[in-house]
């Protein structure tokens, strides 16, 4: 959509100043739909309204709605980035991203009871203590079945003390999860004191849990009070435990935020793993969509949004890949929080799985959303980086072609489509061979791709008519070669690929038309082509036997006197199974076509001869 005021905007920025600053789109109402910084004013705004210019989608529609800016010079480029958070939080645009998280509120809470109990609830009641806000409920319900494990804490429904000795202990006293406060062997004043314990360990953590309780031990023992001792060392271990099996796998990372990326057509995640003192503290997930980041780059706006104005950094951030500015907002960060900041991106070890499960948790939600598994999703994501392709490979058709020995009449082509990852059976079609006579896979592939893609209609995107993202097909790059021309004369928008096997029929790498991509590196990506592979080689090879039955059916019936290749055909066609046609009466076998006496010949053959009842069609 043209804007109107473009000559008045770009007269106006004809005069803007070179320095360093903030600017603020406009609407028509004078709201502000997005704020920019610029280490150059004049240049960063001129680039919005020159004659001209290229945008990407999403800045070509914000474009087209301002109808005037605003802008604010700084002294520095660091002021106008600690500027553009500042302001952005404030007016929250709608082309900017807003960090509005998918999460409510979880409250640990301690109930108001003689003996109390903790749990998690989702709502704040006006009964009980609330000692804890989370922001995920994973994390939050984690914290409490860890806290009720260790100090064994009861669990079930019963009320105490009314219900002191009135029953035998459940199955978590004997498997001990819990201390059995049924059996009356813990007074009240004792329960408070392990309540107290379980809400420091939650509030301060393990390490002060431990050394508070270490000392208790110690004077427990030194009274000579060594069954408490013993209760007491008990619970250390049970803390140190729990603290070994959610501690992150390298000391390294123990105050750590890691971030990661899973876009999806327009869907975005941007999902953060906060790790204090080696446990996972808290896990938040961002869902962008449409009309947000106009900017390429999505991690740099969000790294400076999310961390501004706060006091609990970490030591550590670990990325998914490079911000644009990593040293600057590296330095920037440290100057907030008054202690060494770093910015990482791991390439491997420890540090890499942390951010591979960052990515599959803000793909798992994704999914959720998409009605597909996050192993699909990362699968495809995969593919498409792999192969070097702007968008994600939606919808897939994979094509193999299948023949028996020199047999024309036994050459096809089978072809499966996976779409998001999935197959879809419906989509699925089998093609007969029909201008070649003898065997030749390249001449087979180049018959298959023009009759398919002859059909594509840029106005029905269902069956034949919709335009596959990718093709695939089951052989080397002389099969890629070999379709190249036909696909630049009718779609030369579409990816085409072989996929090479091994000399044990193992899928091995992706063919291009110049060599070979590696795909053993690529878990997601590997899994996602083996399974394609072997699917278009079932489905063609089936095709390609039952085929092979029906002609060789036909081969045998003209054995019969009176029957030749089209009586055989005929014959075929109009009993459509081998069931059928030995089942079929001589006056049956008349009425395709032929004369008593060769039925007669026909039905005594076929009923000397010990053949399967399968279909030929």
């Amino acid at each position: 959509m043209l804007n109107t005021r473009l000559l008045y905007l770009r007269e106006k920025t004809a005069k803007l100043t070179d320095s360093a600053g903030v600017y603020l789109m406009k609407d028509k109402k004078n709201q502000i739909i997005y704020i920019g910084k610029a280490k150059n004013l004049h240049k960063r705004v001129s680039s919005y309204f020159r004659i001209g210019a290229e945008h990407l989608p999403k800045v070509e529609k914000m474009i087209s709605h301002v109808w005037d800016y605003d802008f604010i010079v700084t002294d520095s480029e660091q002021e106008a980035l600690l500027l553009e958070c500042s302001l952005i939080k404030q007016h929250q645009p709608d082309y900017n991203i807003l960090l509005k998280d998918d999460k409510g509120f979880y409250y640990i809470k301690i109930s108001q009871e003689e003996y109390p109990r903790i749990t998690v609830e989702k709502q704040k009641t006006s009964t009980g203590k609330y000692i804890k806000t989370y922001t995920s409920g994973f994390v939050a319900k984690s914290v409490v079945e860890e806290v009720n494990n260790i100090f064994k804490l009861p669990t079930c429904c019963k009320k105490f003390p009314q219900s002191f000795k009135k029953a035998r202990p459940c199955l978590n006293y004997y498997i001990k999860k819990c201390s059995g406060i049924c059996q009356g062997h813990i007074s009240q004043e004792d329960y408070q004191k392990l309540i107290l314990q379980a809400i420091n360990y939650i509030q301060n953590g393990s390490i002060n849990s431990i050394e508070r309780m270490q000392k208790e031990m110690e004077e427990a023992s030194e009274n000579l009070d060594f069954e408490r001792a013993v209760i007491l060392r008990d619970r250390i271990k049970a803390i140190q435990k729990a603290s070994e099996s959610q501690k992150i796998i390298d000391n390294n990372f123990k105050n750590t935020d890691i971030i990661a990326v899973a876009n999806y057509q327009d869907n975005l995640c941007i999902s953060v793993l906060v790790y204090r003192e080696g446990k996972l503290y808290d896990k938040l997930n961002f869902n962008f969509q449409e009309n947000i980041n106009i900017e390429e780059s999505v991690l740099d706006a969000f790294v400076l949004q999310f961390y501004h104005g706060r006091t609990d950094l970490p030591k550590m951030i670990l990325l998914e890949s490079e911000l644009a500015e990593m040293k600057f907002i590296e330095n920037m960060l440290s100057e907030q929080a008054g202690y060494k900041i770093k910015l990482l991106v791991p390439k491997k070890g420890n540090g890499l799985q942390l951010v591979h499960m960052a990515k599959h948790n803000a793909m798992e939600y994704i999914a959720i959303h998409e009605n597909r598994t996050s192993k699909e999703l990362l699968a495809i994501e995969a593919l498409g980086k792999l192969l070097g392709m702007s968008n994600i490979p939606e919808y897939i058709e994979a094509y193999d072609i299948s023949n028996f020995g020199s047999e024309s009449e036994s050459m096809v082509a089978g072809m499966v489509v996976f779409e998001n990852g999935r197959p879809l059976k419906k989509a699925y079609r089998r093609f007969k061979i029909k201008n070649l006579q003898n065997q030749n896979d390249y001449a087979c592939m180049q018959e298959v791709i023009r009759r398919r893609l002859k059909y594509l209609d840029n106005n029905n995107n269902t069956g034949f008519g919709r335009k596959p993202d990718l093709i695939l097909l089951d052989g080397g790059k002389g099969h890629v070669h070999a379709v190249q021309e036909i696909i630049q004369e009718i779609a030369p928008e579409i990816a085409v690929f072989g996929m090479v096997k091994d000399n044990k029929h193992r899928t091995r790498a992706i063919a291009t038309n110049d060599g070979e991509i590696s795909i053993s590196s690529t878990q997601n990506a590997f899994y996602l082509i083996t399974r394609i592979q072997d699917e278009v080689h079932r489905y063609a090879v089936a095709y390609m036997h039952k085929k092979h039955k029906k002609y060789s059916f036909s081969s045998e019936l003209t054995k019969i006197e009176g029957i030749g290749e089209k009586r055989a055909q005929k014959l075929m066609l109009y009993f459509k199974t081998r069931n059928a046609l030995l089942s079929a009466s001589v006056q049956d076998l008349q009425k395709a076509g032929i004369s008593e006496k060769t039925a007669l010949h026909v039905y005594n053959y076929l009923h000397e001869l010990e053949i399967e009842q399968e279909d030929f069609s």
